[in-house]
């Protein structure tokens, strides 16, 4: 079926569309060469339309273990070229069929660089994926219809569920955590109590964590007002780790605020230099908002990370208080593990003996 994509702008792309139900979302691109089905699971990316930059996606298949989350929370997919004949010994089927397993609609033969040249100039956008020949009507309506402004809700767990083990006791805030940042924290000895994103201050702190760990996840942050209470009331009261929207949440639990980015910064080879080491580390990324340099000025927080392609802000720790915090995922999922390192000193902030809760 032939299809095509619609900007708000009126920019219009077309190609071949699979799954073939009209699409609505925010339109973004990702620059990874790999790791397609762990965009494709990855909760940051719910109501999103994503633009792969690869030419080539798919050539490997699809392998359940490769999953980040319960289901794909994408509302699109677009690529330029999508291999059905995959050749990997991994594979265990094809991106096609799981695309179609999934209903998520799919545009390829697409000029993707075109798509994100579009972005890149004039910023994200929303978008629709819709058949060729769509009524204009149709179009408008889908049109006037707004984005949800919720996402966190859709994609947290509903449900506490416990990774048990013998180290430190760790409350997991579920904001849309990726199965592979999980599986890193547990690596690490630590016993993990998962709890929704709506879970209150007393309620985790009933459960006598050593730390608390804050989750990367999808939307503006500023929406999440009710995990910003939360944060606030745990300021004084344990270790904090955050990560992506979780080091949005915090910055803006500590009195900082967060604005939207142009086009994001969404891959596996995006340059992030610790101002404390010197080192540049080459981390994977997935957001679309940032903290506000200004709004830190007046407030006990150190600048520890920085983005080498635009100099925003790439991690944050307290003066006082053991609370940290980076905007990328150090996970590697999909992604270089250079900043697999950050667990650890996760580890090392809930072993201090001179830090009393």
């Amino acid at each position: 079926m032939k299809g095509k994509l619609v900007l708000e702008d009126g920019s219009c792309f077309y190609g071949q569309l699979i799954a073939g139900e009209h699409t609505t979302g925010e339109v973004v691109f990702n620059t990874g060469m790999t790791g397609y089905q762990e965009i494709l699971t990855d909760p940051s990316y719910c109501g999103q339309i994503v633009t792969m930059t690869y030419p080539l996606i798919g050539n490997y298949g699809v392998n359940t273990d490769f999953d980040q989350s319960r289901k794909p929370f994408v509302k699109g997919y677009i690529v330029s070229e999508l291999c059905n004949k995959p050749s990997n010994w991994q594979s265990e089927d094809t991106l096609v069929s799981y695309l179609k397993k999934h209903k998520i609609s799919c545009l390829y033969d697409v000029d993707t660089r075109a798509i994100a040249k579009r972005i890149r100039s004039a910023g994200t956008m929303r978008g629709w994926i819709v058949a060729e020949d769509t009524e204009e009507s149709e179009l408008q309506q889908l049109m006037n219809s707004p984005l949800p402004n919720q996402q966190v809700k859709e994609v947290t767990t509903q449900d506490v569920y416990k990774m048990p083990n013998t180290g430190y006791k760790v409350v997991v805030m579920d904001f849309g955590i990726k199965q592979n940042i999980l599986d890193s924290l547990h690596k690490t000895g630590c016993e993990l109590i998962v709890v929704p994103a709506h879970t209150d201050a007393a309620t985790i702190l009933s459960y006598q964590p050593d730390g608390i760990f804050l989750s990367n996840g999808p939307g503006d942050p500023q929406d999440a007002d009710y995990a910003i209470t939360t944060i606030k009331q745990l300021l004084t009261e344990k270790p904090i780790f955050g990560i992506c929207l979780g080091h949005q949440l915090l910055a803006l639990a500590l009195g900082a605020q967060t604005y939207k980015l142009k086009f994001g910064h969404r891959g596996s080879n995006h340059p992030v230099k610790d101002l404390t080491s010197g080192r540049v580390y080459i981390t994977s990324q997935n957001h679309g908002y940032a903290v506000d340099e200004n709004s830190i000025d007046n407030l006990e927080v150190v600048v520890t990370h920085r983005a080498v392609n635009d100099g925003t802000i790439e991690g944050i720790k307290h003066k006082n208080l053991p609370l940290f915090s980076v905007q990328y995922h150090p996970e590697a999922a999909p992604g270089p593990d250079d900043s697999a390192y950050l667990f650890t000193d996760f580890i090392s902030l809930m072993a201090k003996e001179d830090y009393h809760a």
